[in-house]
């Protein structure tokens, strides 16, 4: 089914079906001549290299990759983080699988009535006008988590777990390699060079942190206060 959406501010393209779709409505917009980007998920080579999923399963995830590629020819990119907004502000708390980001984001919610997850897995984050935003998508994850909504990003911090919560900044190389490991890496070697001035100048002009965390309530607390500059870290 192809349609017209409205993601990140760009006009796409896709011809989808399934759950792509399904998580796609709130981004409907109307057909135009010359969309941005154009998204055909060749969704049939994942599937026949990874059988155990479905056909919907391997569609959402091919749609996924060809927006987060393509999106960095609009200053833009992929952070594999869970996003949560408060204050009109967003905060993207990254990590490998399993770690525990999105329980993290959840604590907020429990702990900040007024927080709501932007996105649980996937959000975009563009650099417009010398400004960082977050946007939600519709690929968020193994959830349906996501809002189509524009917020500034008020930082981002990669979580460890830990038996106490004990958040610092972070930056420098061992930062860089970080976020590589968090986000869409192009063969392409001009989309390749996209994505590492993107880093560059995030790690420059956006606040990072370094948290390691325990699953108590404290730990929303703690990061939110260091990330909004309440708490010394």
């Amino acid at each position: 089914m192809e349609n017209y959406y409205n993601i990140t501010g760009l006009t796409v393209r896709m011809d989808s079906f399934g759950r792509t779709v399904t998580q796609a409505v709130p981004y409907l917009a109307e057909p135009v001549e010359n969309a941005d980007i154009v998204i055909r998920g060749d969704w049939k080579q994942l599937q026949a290299q990874q059988p155990h999923l479905s056909d919907e399963d391997c569609e959402y995830l091919v749609t996924g990759s060809s927006f987060y590629r393509q999106l960095l020819n609009f200053d833009g990119m992929l952070l594999h983080a869970s996003a949560v907004v408060r204050d009109g502000k967003a905060y993207l708390f990254s990590a490998p699988c399993g770690t525990g980001k999105s329980t993290h984001t959840a604590l907020w919610c429990r702990v900040f009535p007024d927080a709501v997850i932007l996105n649980d897995d996937k959000p975009a984050l563009r650099r417009e006008h010398g400004r960082w935003y977050a946007y939600g998508t519709p690929w968020s994850g193994k959830t349906d988590q996501n809002l189509n909504l524009r917020t500034e990003l008020a930082g981002i911090c990669l979580l460890r777990r830990g038996q106490e919560n004990i958040i610092r900044p972070f930056g420098g190389a061992k930062a860089i390699h970080d976020l590589l490991e968090q986000t869409v890496r192009p063969r392409d070697t001009g989309l390749m060079g996209n994505l590492l001035g993107l880093l560059d100048r995030l790690l420059t002009e956006v606040p990072v942190w370094e948290m390691e965390c325990n699953m108590e309530s404290d730990a929303a607390r703690v990061s939110y206060e260091a990330m909004r500059g309440e708490r010394k870290s």
